[in-house]
C-alpha cells in the first residue's frame, strides 16, 4: 500500500490517508517524539508519502497506550529502542490535518540502537540527527515550532499543533 501511495502526487496521498482515517475513526490520536542523542541533536525523518522533515511518530493503535505508540514508532521509523519511559511534554490538537487529530508529544533522551538504526524502509526514506542550530530545509512548520519551544525551554504556545 505504501508503494502505491508513494507514486501518487503528495496532495492526493495526504487526502487519501486523511479520508481513510476519518472513515475508520472520526477522531484520531497520534504521537511525535523528540529523540535526542548524546550531542543534543534531534532525530528527524522524511516519509516516502509526504514531503518534509518530521519528528518520528504516528498513530496510536487499538489497545496501545500513547507511550507504547511513541516507543513503537521510533523503533519502526528509525531503529531506536527506548531505554527508559519517554516523557510526555504535551497533547495538542492538530487542526492542519482534520481538526480532529490529537498528538501527544514525547521526549526520549535515553535509548539504544536497534539493528535497523537509521535505515530506510518502505515508509521512511531518510532518518538522521540534526543539531538544533542546523535543522534541514523542508522542516515542517509544526516540527519547527515544537523544536523551537523545546530548545528554548519555554512551554508550548497553546494546545494547537
Amino acid at each position: 500500500m505504501l508503494k502505491i501511495l508513494s507514486i501518487l502526487p503528495t496532495p492526493v496521498t495526504t487526502r487519501l490517508i486523511q479520508g481513510i482515517g476519518l472513515v475508520r475513526n472520526p477522531f484520531t490520536l497520534g504521537v511525535r517524539v523528540i529523540v535526542e542523542d548524546e550531542g543534543n541533536r534531534v532525530l528527524l525523518v522524511r516519509h516516502s508519502y509526504v514531503a518534509g522533515w518530521y519528528l518520528p511518530g504516528g498513530g496510536v493503535d487499538k489497545g496501545e497506550t500513547m507511550e507504547e505508540a511513541a516507543c513503537r514508532e521510533v523503533l519502526e521509523e528509525a531503529g531506536v529502542v527506548s531505554a527508559t519511559r519517554p516523557q510526555l511534554l504535551n497533547i495538542f490538537l492538530n487542526e492542519e490535518a482534520t481538526g480532529r487529530d490529537h498528538v501527544g508529544l514525547y521526549h526520549m533522551s535515553e535509548w539504544r540502537e536497534a539493528d535497523s538504526f537509521l535505515q530506510p524502509n518502505a515508509e521512511i526514506e531518510e532518518a538522521a540527527f540534526f543539531a538544533l542550530e542546523a535543522l534541514p530545509e523542508g522542516l515542517t512548520r509544526s516540527t519547527a515550532r515544537r523544536l523551537d519551544e523545546f530548545r528554548s525551554g519555554r512551554p508550548p504556545d497553546g494546545g494547537r499543533w
